[in-house]
């Protein structure tokens, strides 16, 4: 990723080259599904002592994945805000079946 990238459309392409692995999208899905579990959970209980959760679920499942079976940095580094959109329309794309789970 030496040059810069100009829009999303090729950074999503990116993004998928980097997320590859079979572990990697699992990691990411789980831990994207447990955000929408926590804000599920602040909203219904008002405690919102529990926000905290969605960074560390967010990241601490995305991060550990790109360390371990990706061997790679996360473009959260470079692109903080496409990743993040990426990271959520991955986890739809793998949901409706538009994206699959080992790539």
């Amino acid at each position: 990723m030496a040059e810069k990238i100009k829009n999303f459309a090729e950074f999503y392409q990116f993004y998928l080259t980097e997320h590859s692995k079979m572990w990697t999208r699992i990691f990411h899905f789980v831990g994207t599904l447990l955000i929408f579990l926590v804000i599920f959970y602040v909203i219904k209980s008002g405690k919102e002592r529990f926000l905290w959760y969605v960074p560390i679920f967010g990241y601490g499942f995305a991060w550990f994945s790109h360390a371990v079976f990706e061997k790679n940095q996360p473009a959260t580094f470079r692109y903080p805000i496409w990743s993040l959109i990426s990271d959520f329309k991955l986890f739809f794309e793998l949901l409706i079946g538009k994206q699959k789970f080992k790539a």
